[in-house]
């Protein structure tokens, strides 16, 4: 069976082009977190974890959906391995049924988390720099709920 996977940050963001993507090839069910992936305490992640078989494969649309760093990705697609089943993400092209697949898998896993590192390095020196010049604007305190 083709299990899919599919997350968003929050609750306002759309899963839509995710799940389209799923149901092209070929998952059969479709698990959707509407949480931050920046760890593994995800509901419908366990329930998908707990769902899978032997023989299945668990695909993403892209790896980020499934984990934001190379330690989790690894765990993750550890536990699926252990159940018997393999990884396919669509965007990177990979797939875990083959040991090319697994290596590709903590390559690009591995580039992804360094580049999520610069990134918010980068954004880290953007808001100094706009602090000092009293220019920030926090806009976790303009969204939040009254």
């Amino acid at each position: 069976m083709k299990v899919g996977y599919a997350r968003v940050s929050t609750i306002d963001q759309n899963e839509e082009r995710q799940i389209r993507s799923l149901q092209e090839n070929g998952a059969e069910e479709i698990f959707i977190d509407k949480k931050s992936g920046k760890n593994t305490d995800r509901i419908k992640l366990k329930e998908m974890l707990n769902f899978i078989r032997k023989g299945d494969v668990v695909i993403v649309s892209e790896f980020s959906r499934l984990a934001r760093n190379t330690k989790d990705l690894l765990e993750i697609t550890e536990s699926i391995t252990a159940k018997g089943a393999t990884f396919k993400s669509l965007k990177e092209s990979i797939d875990t049924s083959s040991p090319a697949g697994k290596l590709m898998l903590t390559v690009i896993g591995g580039i992804a988390t360094f580049e999520r590192e610069i990134l918010l390095e980068r954004q880290r020196e953007g808001i100094a720099i706009a602090k000092e010049k009293g220019k920030y604007k926090n806009l976790k305190k303009r969204y939040q709920k009254i």
